[in-house]
Order: C-alpha cells, then structure tokens, then sequence
C-alpha cells in the first residue's frame, strides 16, 4: 500500500490534527496534475496519503475540554517571550510564518493576511472568532465543537485517513536507508510508514519515541497553587477580582526596582518580585486556584510567598493615604468614629475582612486610631501564603516537560538524529501562559512539522 509514502500522525489532538492537514493539502499541492492526495496515479507504486492514529475513540477530545468547552484556541498577540525555551519558540514560530506565507492562501497577499499564520490558516478554513479580554481568541459559535468541525473538514477534504481506538506504543526508526518507520501498535499488529510525526503528550511521547532522545521528564504545570492552608481554608470558594504576586526570598531588590513597582523604601527586605498578574483568583480549602494562580505555578517554587493584592489599583506607596482618605469621609458621612469593619465594608466580602483583620492584629469593632492605617495597608497590598507547591493537579492545563527542544531542528521539528521522524506540541519541552498561547504553540508547530514532511516525503 505504498507504506514509504504514508505520513503516519500519532495523536489526534491539535497539533496532530493540524500536522494532518497541513500534510494533506501540501500532498495535494505538490501532486499537482499527477492527483490529489489520497488518488491513485497511473504507473505510482500507490499514492501519498497522511494516517492519523488516535487512542480513544474520536479525534480532537483534548480540544472539545479546552477552555471550559469554548476553546481558547489562540491568542492575538502571541510572543516567543510568553514561552519556556523562548529562543527555540522563536526560531520556530519565525521558520512557521515564512512557510504560511507559501501555503496558507489568505497570508500570501498583504491585503488579506492575518497578523500571523495560525489566524490565516483558521480563517482559510471557515473559522470566525472574537477577542476577549488580554487578547484571548475564542470561535464566535463559543464553542469547541466549532474548531474540531473545521479541522475535522479539511482532513477529509485533504484525503487524511482517521483510525481510531488504534494505540501506537513504539515507533521504531528505519533499520536501513531509503526503509520505513515500524508503528508497533499496542494489539500486537505493526504498520509502517515513511515519516512520523509523533503529537501526543510527553509522558506518552517518551514511551513511544526511540531511546537516546534527550528528555525532560513530564510534570502537571498550569495549576491552582498549595499554600499554608491557615487563611485560605477560611475563604474556600470566595473568588476576588485583585493580582496575585510571587515572590522569592532569599535574594533582594534594587532602590531602582523598588520605586519602579511602587514599593515604599526599606520594605520586601531579603526578597524578589518574581512575577504579578493581575486577574480573578479564587481561594481553595489547599490554596488559590484561578487564570493568575495558574500563570504563577509555571514559575513558582517550594518556600516562594504568594501575596494576594486585594487592591490592585493603587501603588504600595500610595496606599496610606488612600485608607487615610476613605477613613476621613467615612466619618463624615457616618458621623461617629469609623470602625475597622466600616473601613473594610464594601472594599472586600465580610469573610475575607475577617481574614485580613485577623492578620493584620486589628479588632473589628475598635474605632481607626489617627496614623493607624499603616497596619492594614501591607496586609490590603499582600496578604502573604508560603507556597507549598502544586494543588489540586487534576486541574492542571499542561504538563512541562518533553523531547528537548536541542535534539529537534528548529525549521522543520524534526528531530536531528532521525530523518523523518517529527515532534509537535506538548511532546516537546515548550509551554506557555493560559490566554491560547499553548494552542497556538500546537497548531503553528504542527502545520510546520505537516508542511515539511510533506516535502521530505516527495522530495
């Protein structure tokens, strides 16, 4: 059947599907008027022909979960600097958008490109979405479903042939030049292929990938956050609109640093700001869960201090004064001495003042003393929770982790010391923020690694 000309897709998730579409109508393309893909031509030992190989039952599971079953399926300003290995990311995604510009319809004339390729090539296909907040992209159906049907069109438009509930559990490389890769399946049968692009998750990866490739071994990231469970199994389901900030002692931050962030001098003795992010997060019985906690546990550790700012818009510096403020026409416009509940009434929920009383040493029902105002205000700007490490990791987006990015070739995603074979998305040691930058990861380097073994195939 031809099994040197067979591109086999180990994983039927976004970039295996990308890959297989990418594969199949660059096939088409450079058969020309020898026949589409998937045809027999007179006098060919059997056409060229892309196989996808899914474990369950249906391709694109893994997309109808994303985003809540809407699909954050990109992001409109995606950067190398939201990724792990942001340099091999560049190179990649620059390598990507030089190859859209020649197999991608809509990149090819600047009156209709997209501002990347991965938009192009959505759009090429039917896709319609719309921008939400920091730049997420979600399909207009607000739907999952939306994207799978899209891609699922262009395989069958492109001749890709879906197997599912077909396990591979070992590609073993070409024992001989010009032969074939064995796809050892895991019911005992064995199938081959001339090129491999293996795009399932790296744990499976690892199991499956000839031995020697150099590895990182697979770990849940892009989670809620364990902390010291004192203040947050008090607040267990309240969710607040504030920023949460990582900090790590141990090292210190310059005069520059500290003015830069608003931060009064002589404060954060002995630590660094790691990261902050500004968004929704919501206390769990284990910690904090939510967008910005989940940001945070990529760069987290063990003996890290999470500080939850529960007033986000005013400076460190500036904050005495705004709680003098408040105190000053809270008086007045009670006409008696202002208490602490009334100074934290209508800032936070009632249980969370409770916490940041508690914290701060301050008795709710005691009047606000003159000059007072500076025991709640660090409490306010950063109730602090020693990081514990990862919470509940069933709730993990991505695992970190994978096939090194230095035993792949940045231009094609090939792996250097086995011509053919091609490793996409999570397989690789890339990950990213929440906000559609993974997404966009699988489907850029899929369509890559689709385009190029394509043209090693019919080289």
């Amino acid at each position: 059947m031809g099994e040197a000309k067979t591109i086999a897709v180990i994983g039927g998730g976004a970039s295996g599907l990308a890959a297989a579409v990418a594969a199949g109508e660059a096939l088409r393309d450079l058969e020309g008027a020898g026949g589409a893909a998937g045809e027999v031509v007179e006098g060919d030992a059997g056409a060229a022909r892309v196989v996808v190989y899914e474990a369950s039952d249906r391709v694109g599971r893994s997309i109808l979960a994303t985003g809540n079953g809407r699909c954050n399926f990109s992001n409109a300003r995606p950067g190398e600097g939201d990724y792990r290995n942001a340099a091999f990311v560049r190179r990649v995604l620059f390598e990507f958008e030089c190859r859209a510009s020649r197999y991608v319809p809509s990149q090819a004339k600047t009156s209709t490109a997209y501002p990347n390729g991965v938009l192009g090539f959505f759009s090429d296909h039917g896709l319609m979405w719309r921008e939400e907040g920091e730049g997420r992209l979600y399909p207009l159906a607000n739907k999952a479903a939306s994207v799978l049907d899209c891609l699922r069109a262009a395989c069958a438009a492109a001749g890709v042939e879906e197997r599912v509930e077909c396990e591979v559990v070992a590609v073993e490389p070409p024992r001989a030049e010009g032969a074939s890769f064995t796809l050892r399946l895991a019911d005992g049968r064995f199938e081959r292929a001339g090129v491999v692009i293996v795009a399932v998750g790296g744990t499976v990866a690892r199991e499956l990938l000839p031995k020697g490739l150099s590895f990182r071994e697979p770990e849940p990231t892009l989670g809620p956050l364990a902390t010291d469970p004192r203040w947050p199994r008090r607040l267990d389901n309240i969710r607040v609109r504030g920023a949460l900030e990582l900090w790590r002692p141990g090292e210190k931050m310059t005069p520059q640093e500290l003015n830069r962030n608003g931060f009064p001098m002589g404060t954060h003795e002995g630590e660094r700001l790691v990261a902050r992010e500004v968004g929704e997060a919501m206390f769990r019985k284990y910690g904090v869960s939510g967008i910005a906690a989940f940001n945070l546990s990529r760069l987290a550790e063990p003996g890290d201090v999470l500080a939850v700012d529960f007033v986000p818009w005013v400076r460190p510096c500036d904050m005495e004064a705004f709680l003098n403020r408040r105190r000053k026409l809270l008086r007045a416009s009670l006409g008696r001495d202002v208490m602490w509940n009334d100074m934290l009434r209508g800032m936070v929920l009632a249980p969370v003042a409770d916490v940041l009383l508690e914290a701060a040493a301050l008795d709710g029902a005691r009047p606000v003393a003159k000059g007072e105002t500076a025991v709640i205000a660090p409490v306010l700007k950063g109730l602090r929770l020693p990081v514990t490490g990862l919470g509940d990791v069933r709730q993990c987006q991505v695992h970190r982790g994978g096939v090194s990015v230095r035993a792949v070739d940045d231009r094609t995603c090939e792996v250097r010391r086995v011509p053919g074979l091609y490793v996409v998305g999570e397989a690789l040691d890339v990950d990213a923020a929440c906000g559609g930058f993974n997404l966009h990861w699988a489907w850029a380097s899929g369509l890559l690694a689709g385009w190029s073994a394509a043209e090693r195939l019919r080289a």
